[in-house]
């Protein structure tokens, strides 16, 4: 037999009692929540359906009824009809959109050049909407350089979810091309050691200045420019350090740090920046720079002696939310509660 039971308070209930039928129909509302619990097996519940001409004349807050001149399920919401979908509700992500590292400067003659610049590093978080695909665009970074002619070369934006990170700034080459500073970027690159060039200009809200080279008889590139530090000056024939990048979310990757600045020979092979930041030359040694870290945005180190310089890192987007999995794109993976998507070069990602 099929019934409806409706309970007003947590002793009292009413039953009303259908012809039997295969199976039980029970409707009940609890008197805790008020909430309505339709339990019908396989069966449906109908709903007043007709016209758009027929909705009722005075229709109050959370009227539901079928719109047959619509084949739309609507409700009223107080002031107009609106059609009820069955779109899942906007979530909330964070991500970081990292873009590509400058090159480290040329070392002409015995000069040595600058440290790349990282690439633009902006971490934020904002709302998306499922099913809706989000273009994301990784830069590539910037290419060496090979010539006194020519400066490290600078990295490219990365774009995502309405933010663009600037590509790093170039590092300076020595000789003939010492005669401008660092190119500015995400973050500066750096200045040579032939001249005391000065270091590019980082991006506000993404990075941070490259740092001076040092002139005779100290020699030393100026460190590039990180995320989270300008790189350090050349000093006593030693090459400025790269700035180090941004740690995202303590999760202990960093990412976006300067590549060092060339050494003369009484200084050392600087390390660059943590976040994939390239070792400068050392005249009396490797006298060429190493690249910055691909997928970090990190600078390449400068070179000395007519070594070619070290490129830049390619950038990186990534984004998460908590819990399980909920949109697509990128290298899926999870860790701490989170769902994490990577991407180490451009697509989309679908909410």
């Amino acid at each position: 037999m099929a019934s409806i039971n409706l309970k007003g308070s947590t002793s009292g209930e009413i039953t009303i009692s259908a012809p039997a039928v295969a199976g039980t129909n029970t409707l009940t509302i609890p008197a805790s929540t008020g909430t309505m619990i339709i339990n019908d097996g396989t069966g449906s519940i109908e709903v007043p359906a007709g016209t758009t001409a027929q909705r009722p004349v005075s229709p109050a807050q959370g009227d539901l009824r079928y719109n047959t001149t619509e084949s739309q399920l609507e409700i009223y919401n107080g002031t107009d009809w609106q059609i009820v979908t069955t779109n899942a509700y906007p979530y909330d992500i964070e991500y970081i959109v990292v873009a590509g590292g400058g090159a480290g400067g040329w070392g002409g003659g015995s000069e040595p050049g600058g440290g790349g610049g990282a690439g633009g590093y902006i971490a934020s978080s904002t709302s998306v909407t499922p099913t809706t695909a989000y273009s994301i665009t990784v830069g590539a970074g910037g290419a060496v350089s090979n010539s006194a002619d020519t400066n490290g070369g600078v990295g490219n934006n990365s774009v995502g979810f309405g933010s663009t990170s600037t590509g790093g700034g170039g590092g300076t080459s020595g000789g003939s091309g010492s005669l401008s500073t660092g190119k500015d970027g995400g973050s500066g690159g750096g200045g040579n050691g032939y001249n005391s060039q000065s270091g590019g200009s980082g991006t506000v809200g993404q990075g941070n200045d490259g740092g001076d080279g040092a002139g005779n008889p100290n020699y030393a590139g100026g460190g590039g420019g990180g995320a989270s530090a300008a790189g350090a000056n050349g000093a006593s024939q030693v090459g400025g350090v790269g700035g180090d990048g941004s740690n995202w979310q303590s999760l202990g990757t960093y990412y976006a740090g300067g590549g060092a600045g060339a050494s003369w020979s009484g200084g050392t092979n600087s390390a660059g920046g943590a976040g994939g930041g390239g070792t400068g030359g050392k005249y009396t040694g490797t006298q060429t720079g190493t690249a910055g870290t691909a997928n970090t945005g990190g600078g390449g180190g400068g070179a000395v002696a007519g070594a070619a310089s070290g490129a830049g890192g390619s950038g990186v987007v990534i984004v998460r939310y908590a819990g399980s999995q909920r949109g697509t794109g990128g290298t899926v993976t999870s860790s701490g509660g989170y769902t994490y998507h990577t991407f180490t070069s451009s697509g989309s990602y679908t909410a």
